[in-house]
């Protein structure tokens, strides 16, 4: 057991603490080595349980708090706890907490990837902090029972509800059924029609009880058809929040031409095409084919909206940017790639600012980083509270070209 002070938040849900002095799972070369502590909060005093080691650095688990941070709160889901689900990091530490730490995490990987010192200030979304995901995943244990897994590991928790899960989602009843040769069950709400799927994944061919092809949803004063499987923000309040901050950061002008890269179903190719008008061009890109059967269905009204099948930086390679001054880039987690972003930031082209949505600080700052270094400059920043009790957050970068 050690005893730890615990210094700084960290990227990923946990918080930085040294060893120094004796402890049972100490030993005077482990003097000063690093420790990733979760379950705490910066300045709390703890003992905490070595998970794993190297020559370099340690994880453990706070599983006593000696001295505890005004920030702190009581979780209210009796699994986010030690040893078990890993899904929520921070139930420990109060809303306004919540958001100072993502906050800080943001600036973080802001100043040591891209060099770049900025505060930050995270936005809370609309609703409730608890029962918010609209999209929920189980893994499901060889005897059919339908859990979630905990921190770092493939074992399955074994659970009778989820706290952060939609009313509806949790009206599915998943963690009360058998799920027999399933390896998986999934679950997504429309909080607006109510509609609901479930899938299940499995080794062979397996019913799915509720599956539907396709639920409607509901953001930017309008409704949306999105296929089973097709990415949507999972806070109810998130799709409208960032297709509203998108539209004040591009600014978008009647006759204007605008990309939409990685666009999924089209919620923002869609609103940057009623702002551009009939005189005006946007291009949508995306690679998944349900995505883009959804989209190009949403956007039917809009015969200035364009849907290309494709990988965003093959596509550019091959149709050029098509005259666009504006372009909103929404990668995955993985961020994007350095020839996308080459692409996008030419000398000479005709693209002059681009909102970049992303989920994930570190590739964010290594993007931005990345067109930097080609000529453009961040001028805004916003942050979001889109996933509450967890370490994500999403955020909206504006660039400009210098």
């Amino acid at each position: 057991m050690l005893e730890l002070t615990v210094t700084e938040v960290a990227h990923g849900g946990w918080c930085v603490a040294r060893i120094a002095g004796a402890g049972p799972d100490a030993s005077e070369q482990d003097q000063g080595k690093v420790v990733f502590v979760r379950h705490a909060l910066p300045g709390e005093r703890v003992r905490a349980k070595v998970t794993s080691s190297t020559a370099r650095f340690a994880r453990a688990d706070a599983i006593e708090i000696i001295e505890p941070s005004p920030g702190r709160a009581e979780p209210p889901c009796r699994y986010a706890r030690p040893d078990g689900c890993g899904g929520c990091d921070l139930q420990h530490a109060t809303p306004a907490m919540q958001r100072t730490l993502k906050a800080r995490v943001v600036a973080q990987q802001l100043r040591r990837i891209a060099g770049i010192e900025r505060e930050v200030e995270v936005e809370e979304l609309p609703g409730p902090y608890l029962g918010w995901r609209t999209r929920a995943g189980f893994a499901v244990a060889p005897g059919g029972v339908a859990g979630l897994r905990k921190h770092r590991s493939r074992e399955i928790v074994a659970i009778d509800d989820c706290l952060i899960a939609h009313p509806l989602v949790r009206e599915a009843g998943v963690p009360h059924q058998r799920w027999p040769g399933a390896q998986s069950v999934e679950v997504t709400v429309s909080p607006g029609s109510g509609e609901r799927s479930v899938t299940v994944k499995g080794r062979g061919p397996i019913a799915q009880p509720g599956r539907r092809r396709f639920l409607t949803q509901h953001a930017a004063g309008r409704t949306w058809r999105v296929s089973n499987g097709v990415f949507w923000q999972v806070h109810p309040a998130a799709a409208g929040t960032l297709a509203a901050a998108v539209l004040a950061a591009l600014d978008p002008r009647p006759a204007g031409v605008a990309l939409d890269l990685y666009c999924g179903a089209g919620l923002f190719a869609g609103v940057l095409a009623a702002a551009v008008g009939p005189s005006g061009l946007v291009i949508g890109v995306e690679s998944d084919v349900a995505a883009v059967r959804d989209a190009r269905k949403n956007l039917a009204a809009y015969p200035q909206a364009r849907i290309h099948r494709g990988d965003a930086t093959g596509v550019l390679e091959r149709r050029g940017l098509g005259g666009a001054s504006l372009a909103v880039l929404d990668p995955p987690r993985t961020g994007a790639t350095p020839r996308l972003v080459e692409l996008l930031a030419a000398p000479g082209g005709p693209l002059r600012r681009i909102a970049y949505v992303s989920c994930d600080p570190a590739t964010l700052a290594r993007d931005i980083a990345a067109f930097a270094g080609l000529g453009w400059q961040l001028t805004a920043l916003r942050a979001f509270d889109a996933f509450p009790m967890t370490h994500h957050v999403e955020c909206l970068a504006t660039l400009i070209r210098r």
